[in-house]
């Protein structure tokens, strides 16, 4: 099953939960007793945060995958195949840190380039930091944007 797979079957059941919790805040709600319309309420809130924060993720991923076509059609997505692997098949820790400060240094050189803000993402993400990789990779969905605008 690809990742993209996973998380459209991950959206789906969610999705199903959000419904459910839905029809239950509903029904709280019209019974009229102040006490279930207070819990109907509180329960409503969850699925509707619910399905934003899905909704958010699923638009993050697309936008990434776009951003990738994009670099793979110039020819400029970044390459890690050289980089040594675990067993695991992760990237060594003191490779993807070395790599991850050539990227820095790259992006220092060109701080709008949102292909260089790819770059570094995928570059935080080796080296495990996966919060900042995905702030970086927002930043080059953005700067994308920008470039298109």
């Amino acid at each position: 099953m690809t990742a993209r797979t996973a998380a459209f079957v991950v959206a789906l059941v969610l999705l199903a939960y959000l419904v459910l919790m839905g029809g239950r805040a509903i029904t709280m709600i019209s019974s009229g007793e102040p006490v279930f319309i207070a819990l109907g309420l509180a329960i409503l809130v969850f699925p509707v945060l619910g399905a934003v924060l899905v909704a958010d993720q699923l638009r993050f991923g697309a936008a990434t995958e776009r951003l990738a076509r994009r670099l793979d059609d110039e020819g400029a997505l970044p390459d890690v195949s050289h980089l040594p692997r675990r067993p695991s098949g992760r990237v060594v820790r003191e490779a993807a840190d070395e790599w991850f400060d050539v990227k820095q240094s790259e992006l220092e050189t060109a701080p709008q380039d949102w292909r260089r803000w790819f770059a570094l993402a995928q570059a935080y993400d080796l080296a495990g930091d996966r919060n900042r990789g995905r702030k970086a990779m927002r930043k080059a969905i953005d700067l994308e944007r920008d470039e298109k605008a």
